[in-house]
């Protein structure tokens, strides 16, 4: 993108955001560069297999123990992911405050790491794991050493990342696999504490999140499709307000026709120039 689109994009997005705080929803390719995959691609279809829905996790012992064979592996890279300059960006906004509130779908917890504070998690964190039976949950690091301890066979097992905290496993390793047991009641039942594709968003999330948007002036959005409805209806509800609705996303989104701004460059370039211009 020519850098004289750039400054004139920028130039009318520091306009609208100059004394109105925007509320910022933030999608995956915020993290990508940080090492986190994204699910789609530049056109919003889906990249490689179908993620394991939430009913499949569910229904048999044998799609858990697949489940966390791969997760297993998966976790130490999204452990190890550090913030990269668009995360920092919006921390900086968040303390100055030129920005309202941070809403991701994102559940690395890069924001956090980044220093901002109050961020609603649409979609859960990786960093916590739920018991489906007592309700209870645990940090992801304490469970990774009981499964590690529990499958000392995959020491040293290579698997290509996927998308949160996945990743491509031969089915041939997973058939041993231990399943963590709940520390608190010993269930089996354990699961990351994020929202599956095919779960809902727990209601007093979706409520925080649609409060934030209303208290807005407007929506920013980073680095999503916005192909999940979670975030796509933040968008339909500002569109609704007659409030502004911006995007800074390489590629399609599900709220094109939404959008009154669509800059398509990297958020990783274009969040710190955004500090610039607000802080000017």
């Amino acid at each position: 993108m020519p850098g004289s689109l750039i400054r004139e994009q920028l130039d009318h997005l520091q306009q609208l955001m100059t004394d109105q705080p925007f509320v910022v929803l933030t999608g995956a390719g915020i993290s990508t560069s940080s090492g986190i995959p994204d699910y789609r691609d530049n056109q919003g279809v889906r990249r490689g297999r179908q993620p394991m829905m939430y009913q499949e996790f569910l229904s048999a012992p044998e799609s858990r123990r697949r489940y966390w064979a791969r997760a297993m592996l998966g976790w130490p890279r999204v452990r190890q992911a550090q913030p990269n300059v668009a995360h920092e960006a919006l921390a900086s906004l968040q303390r100055s405050q030129q920005i309202s509130g941070l809403i991701t779908q994102n559940v690395d917890t890069l924001h956090d790491q980044a220093g901002s504070h109050d961020v609603i998690e649409l979609h859960g964190s990786l960093h916590r794991v739920l018991c489906l039976d007592c309700g209870k949950r645990s940090e992801r690091d304490s469970i990774q050493q009981l499964m590690e301890a529990q499958n000392p066979y995959l020491a040293g097992v290579d698997a290509v990342q996927a998308p949160d905290g996945d990743t491509l496993l031969d089915a041939a390793f997973e058939a041993r696999f231990q399943v963590p047991h709940c520390p608190h009641c010993a269930g089996e039942r354990m699961k990351p504490d994020v929202v599956f594709f095919g779960e809902n968003v727990a209601q007093v999330t979706a409520a925080k999140a649609m409060a934030a948007v209303e208290k807005a002036a407007g929506l920013l959005v980073v680095g999503s499709s916005l192909m999940a409805y979670s975030a796509f209806r933040l968008c339909r509800a500002v569109a609704d307000q007659g409030k502004p609705l911006i995007a800074i996303n390489l590629g399609k989104t599900r709220a094109d026709e939404l959008l009154d701004l669509k800059i398509e460059a990297s958020c990783e370039r274009l969040l710190p120039l955004l500090v610039q211009h607000l802080s000017s």
